[in-house]
């Protein structure tokens, strides 16, 4: 059987303060996300969502409030996929705790909302970088914010 490449920098601590771009796929690349083709009629403006989408536009703010010190910077939900900029800062109550990794923020998240719909919509794993300078992250803060604008250019788009 073929090895799959390993998705995670190898003896990194994902749970260290720093900024994060991390995709995730739903399964199949089938469009759950969207309304396609269902818009308010101006381009400016966000596409609306399907049901599951609204969950997932909820799931991604309550991130925030389950864990303390992790903030979403930036995010879009598109018809197949996600794109969030997380922010793990360092913890203010003063309280010892176990800082939480990217991982278990993403395996949080999916479950959650594989709770909800009573399936998985997921694809296994996801993406993600680690944002090392200014520079990179107004880069990925501009790609995720035009997006939805270019769907049909996007390497994750599917009919």
């Amino acid at each position: 059987m073929p090895k799959r490449k390993p998705n995670r920098l190898n003896g990194y601590d994902y749970s260290q303060n720093g900024a994060y771009y991390v995709t995730i796929c739903v399964k199949d690349r089938r469009n759950l996300l969207w309304h396609v083709g269902a818009t308010s009629g101006r381009p400016w403006e966000k596409p609306l969502l399907s049901y599951i989408g609204e969950i997932i536009d909820v799931e991604i703010a309550k991130i925030s409030y389950v864990y303390e010190n992790v903030s979403i910077e930036k995010y879009v939900i598109m018809p197949n996929h996600i794109h969030l900029i997380i922010i793990l800062q360092p913890d203010k109550s003063g309280r010892p705790q176990v800082a939480p990794t990217i991982s278990r923020i993403i395996q949080q998240f999916k479950g959650s909302i594989s709770k909800q719909l009573g399936y998985s919509i997921w694809q296994k794993s996801y993406y993600d970088h680690i944002i090392r300078n200014e520079s990179e992250y107004q880069k990925i803060w501009e790609y995720i914010d035009t997006n939805p604008l270019k769907w049909e250019l996007d390497r994750y788009y599917a009919k």
